[in-house]
């Protein structure tokens, strides 16, 4: 079976319905239209971004990233510290860092890069999206045709490349989406090679996106378990849902919390192989999502 097309059990009919408060219609477009006038923005000024020096650029993309997240009316919560710094901020010769993630929905691309900026890997049918597309490719995005397995090595080989250059490489090792209910997929093992040969940190990372409970909560039973207790379909991008079936989705969803816990980084000289890296990452992220209640987990 080809590594880059795993399967997911998720699908728009069954993962993807809101429960939950509901915009307008008005007030949805309004959002639909401000997100893209936002993603659109960050377009035009994306071939004027290497005139800046790289830590402007760099807190320049979170901005932006950030605002996109919240112009779609999501809001925006960030637990941990952003972690080990961007390249302008390491010694030369510092390898650079692999981040790695759930993935849930198209939001985790800016969601990540409002913590993360750095080249992500994706693939490459979104370069064909529009504007997302266009502002991909333009912010170095490193893309893969998951349909041929002979490319696998040759993308191992230009992540191991980018991460000894020192850039920032962010990955979602499932290779699909899934719907944020349960632990999620199984992380490949392949992009972890190229960590292990750059000597480079993998930096795990848990996406979650939550709406407040709609059942009236007595005062001594609100407390942070209750804030979880429903988790967001709104935001899922799984299966053959269309792009423009999920952007409505989300700005119609009243309420929606985008959630991005960063862990603790690991060594990718400390497991053995490139197999037990992704099993550690992709463990760290798996068991953050172990408290969560039982209507969380995928059936």
């Amino acid at each position: 079976m080809n590594p880059w097309l795993p399967t997911a059990p998720c699908t728009p009919r069954t993962c993807a319905g809101h429960e939950g408060r509901v915009r307008g219609r008005p007030a949805a477009a309004a959002l639909l239209l401000a997100g893209c006038a936002c993603i659109l923005a960050g377009a035009l000024a994306a071939p004027f971004l290497p005139l800046l020096g790289a830590a402007r650029k760099e807190r320049l993309i979170r901005r932006w990233a950030y605002g996109v997240v919240r112009a779609f009316g999501v809001r925006v919560r960030i637990v941990g510290t952003p972690g080990p710094p961007g390249a302008h901020d390491r010694a030369p010769g510092t390898p650079g860092t692999l981040v790695v993630a759930n993935h849930i929905s198209w939001l985790d691309i800016p969601l990540v890069a409002a913590v993360f900026p750095g080249r992500m890997l994706a693939k490459s049918e979104i370069r064909g999206w529009p504007l997302l597309g266009p502002l991909a490719a333009r912010g170095g995005t490193l893309f893969v045709e998951r349909d041929r397995l002979r490319a696998l090595p040759a993308t191992v080989r230009t992540i191991g490349a980018a991460l000894r250059g020192g850039s920032r490489v962010v990955v979602f090792p499932e290779g699909t989406t899934w719907c944020g209910r349960g632990p999620g997929g199984r992380f490949g093992p392949a992009v972890f090679q190229a960590a292990i040969d750059a000597h480079a940190t993998v930096v795990p990372v848990r996406i979650t996106y939550r709406t407040a409970p709609t059942e009236h909560i007595a005062p001594a039973e609100h407390d942070a378990t209750t804030e979880r207790t429903a988790p967001a379909g709104a935001a899922a991008f799984v299966g053959d849902d269309p792009l423009v079936a999920s952007l409505w989705r989300v700005v119609t969803a009243a309420g929606l919390t985008a959630e991005i816990r960063v862990l603790p980084p690991i060594p990718a000289d400390g497991p053995p192989d490139r197999r037990a890296l992704a099993r550690r990452a992709q463990t760290a992220v798996a068991n953050d999502s172990a408290n969560l209640p039982p209507e969380s987990v995928h059936h």
